[in-house]
């Protein structure tokens, strides 16, 4: 890519795995924006000479960025970064906007438009396609309390980002992509949008890697596969005593449903009341699988990334080489610390083919549309289908509801409509086909979809 120009702007950089994906495929790194301590540690000990903003991002201006990283407004090729996405992910509480984490992502709305760079890559968890701009706890919902406001209606928050999104004046694209497509070790699917100034025509990555080897791709990368080289960090932060006597009995690929049915309950606690897969309790992984995502904490009991033949969870190391960062890649803190990094972190693989995208883009003549600018649109209708056709809010199952004598629907009846009209996403040319989908998937027996449950 001589002669080209492919300067990137990090926001919320972290461990910086993005980063590195994105350098992979011959973009540079001109500044990165981070605050946790730990995490610039890191940066400061692997890239010494990067211009870094060791703050947070609202407490910067646009103008100091530009002037640190040598660039200029409309001069930046990628402003990228994903906003704190503990506000809409389904671990912990989900407090979605009213979580000032919730809206970072207006802080990287700002940024973009003041620096006005020629693309964007904003990614978070996939959990945001679902989110309620306002969280009600589900022991609240149904008969006997008030009906859902519209903020509290499930795909809210998207309908914000989007809007927010739109206002840039940028063609946007969408969707959720799985890392171990592109070949990472790892199933971990985030949502990514790409945003194009000029109206370039931008796509998202086509994978490499599919399960079994579908389609004639490559099939995914194992953790067998992932973690046959040595030589990584290999602290890890133990199970505790309770934990390891339930772990001792769980097979390969299995979790605290191969512990036995008189077992289970005291095993789970109160979980054993609640539903759902809780496929994480006491999760022991397999050598012939990509690894599950990631999280920031392997060693707790609902969240186990446990060794496929050890009775431990995954060494520090072991994530660095589920996310692919190179051998001499070193991280900052505690051990706790370092967890917490690779959890976050995008895998170098999945950067890497978003960033490629934008490459191939600069090597080509540039072709500008305006009359796609302020267009947000995802290619994936069968997404789109299972958004149109997802309730609008989910329940407790009655076991574990109260009930006045009323119903659900009679319940549902009495709250406004503001479902987001997900068919305006499609690109004009496949409309009549979403609308051909979303029809053939009403027929079916209705179930609660996945990103649904995902948003819970």
């Amino acid at each position: 890519m001589s002669g080209t120009n492919l300067e990137v702007l990090s926001l919320f950089s972290g461990a910086m795995g993005l980063d590195l994906g994105l350098e992979r495929a011959g973009l540079s790194i001109a500044a990165a924006v981070e605050c946790n301590k730990s995490a610039v540690e890191t940066i400061k000990l692997n890239r010494p000479d990067l211009p870094l903003f060791a703050e947070r991002v609202e407490d910067i201006t646009t103008k100091d960025l530009l002037r640190k990283a040598g660039l200029r407004r409309g001069g930046t090729f990628v402003v990228s970064g994903g906003p704190s996405c503990q506000a809409f992910s389904t671990a912990g509480q989900r407090g979605s906007f009213e979580d000032p984490r919730g809206e970072l992502f207006r802080e990287f709305v700002r940024i973009v438009d003041e620096a006005r760079p020629r693309f964007f890559i904003m990614e978070n968890v996939r959990g945001l396609l679902s989110a309620a701009i306002r969280h009600r706890p589900l022991n609240k919902r149904g008969p006997g309390h008030p009906p859902l406001a519209p903020d509290e209606e499930l795909g809210s928050a998207l309908r914000v980002v989007v809007e927010d999104l739109r206002t840039l004046g940028y063609y946007v694209k969408f969707d959720v992509l799985n890392a171990a497509d592109f070949g990472v070790p790892q199933d971990r699917r985030r949502l990514v949008f790409l945003g194009s100034r000029d109206g370039e025509p931008i796509r998202m990555p086509t994978p490499t890697h599919a399960e079994g080897g579908a389609g004639g791709l490559t099939p995914w990368t194992t953790l067998s596969q992932a973690l046959a080289t040595t030589g990584f960090d290999p602290d890890y932060y133990d199970f505790s005593p309770g934990k390891l006597k339930y772990l001792r009995r769980v097979p390969a690929g299995g979790n605290w449903r191969d512990l036995p049915k008189d077992e289970q309950a005291a095993a789970l606690g109160k979980a054993h009341e609640s539903w759902g897969g809780r496929s994480g309790f006491f999760r022991r992984l397999d050598w012939d699988k990509p690894s599950p995502t990631l999280n920031t904490r392997p060693d707790s009991k609902a969240t186990s990334l446990c060794h496929p033949t050890e009775v431990r969870p995954l060494t520090v190391g072991e994530y660095a080489q589920i996310q692919q960062f190179p051998s001499d890649w070193h991280f900052a803190g505690s051990v706790r610390e370092k967890y917490r990094q690779l959890g976050n972190a995008v895998p170098l693989g999945l950067g890497e083919a978003v960033g490629g995208v934008l490459a191939e883009l600069a090597l080509r003549r540039r072709q500008a549309d305006p009359s796609r600018c302020g267009v947000v649109e995802c290619d994936n209708l069968d997404l789109l289908a299972r958004l149109a056709n997802r309730p609008l809010t989910i329940y407790n199952p009655p076991r574990m509801r109260g009930s006045d004598g009323a119903t659900l629907s009679a319940w549902r009846d009495g709250r406004q409509i503001m479902r987001t009209d997900f068919r305006g996403y499609a690109p004009v040319a496949d409309r009549k086909a979403l609308e051909d989908l979303i029809a053939s998937r009403r027929r079916k027996t209705p179930v609660v979809d996945e990103l649904a449950v995902a948003a819970e």
